[in-house]
């Protein structure tokens, strides 16, 4: 969970976020084995067959709002804050979001595993944004912020998931974004950390950031984000306040499942 994005479609580097879906979709094309293939590999190999990972989305995420992404695995959870955090462009309909984006979306993503923590801190927020003398000046921060100790120094492959996620998170405080992105984020950390990183969201959109986040700790979602999304096979199902939203979500598939 240490992926950090800025996302190609519309952004301006303001305190407040904002998201606007307008009938967006995401379609995966596949080869004769199955394997996913990218638009440009796509112009060179033969589709066999097509599937969407969303379609016909609308959606609006205010200024100060928490939304939560839940639903199957499978649903399009992880497709729509891969869309958001500009990692994937719409195949129909528009995205826009508003303001500087965080992300921590994967484990690994961006993440040199022979480099320390001190070196891909300082190369993670070279790619969200800082020039490398900004990244230099606020590795203190980092180092303070990832609550890793001498870790913070040794190579990035001898550490934990949660360590990882720690990590990317440090990164993201010091770029102050306005929009932040959570994949599965409460499922690697600690309780410890998971106290910081809900403080932090809480902070956030206090002063007119927003904040989406995905996954199965509903617990953990419903603290940060009063909003909530259910999602099934890439199409919305239902949008509203969390409680309603998680109900819906049990009584059609059940409170355990996955």
């Amino acid at each position: 969970m240490s992926a950090i994005a800025t996302p190609a479609a519309t952004r301006s580097r303001t305190e407040r976020g904002a998201i606007r879906l307008a009938d967006a979709g995401v379609r995966f094309d596949f080869d004769h084995l199955g394997r996913v293939l990218t638009p440009g590999l796509a112009h060179l190999r033969h589709i066999r067959s097509s599937a969407w990972g969303l379609r016909h989305l609308d959606l609006r995420v205010e200024p100060g709002s928490g939304l939560a992404v839940v639903g199957r695995t499978g649903s399009g959870k992880t497709t729509l804050l891969r869309l958001l955090a500009g990692v994937m462009d719409t195949d129909e309909g528009t995205a826009a979001v508003e303001g500087r984006v965080g992300s921590l979306l994967a484990t690994d993503a961006g993440l040199q595993p022979l480099l320390t923590g001190r070196e891909n801190a300082e190369l993670l927020a070279v790619l969200a944004g800082l020039s490398r003398d900004e990244a230099r000046q606020r590795i203190d921060a980092m180092e303070a912020g990832a609550h890793l100790g001498d870790a913070f120094n040794r190579p990035v492959h001898t550490y934990s998931e949660g360590m990882r996620a720690r990590l990317g998170f440090a990164v993201i405080q010091v770029i102050s974004p306005a929009v932040l992105l959570l994949d599965e984020v409460f499922e690697a950390l600690d309780h410890e950390f998971r106290a910081i990183v809900e403080t932090y969201v809480l902070e956030l959109r206090a002063r007119g950031g927003v904040v989406v986040a995905a996954g199965h700790d509903h617990l953990a979602l419903g603290r940060i984000c009063p909003q909530a999304l259910l999602l099934d096979r890439g199409a919305a199902v239902v949008e509203g306040e969390f409680a309603a939203v998680l109900s819906t979500y049990r009584s059609r598939y059940g409170e355990l499942s996955e």
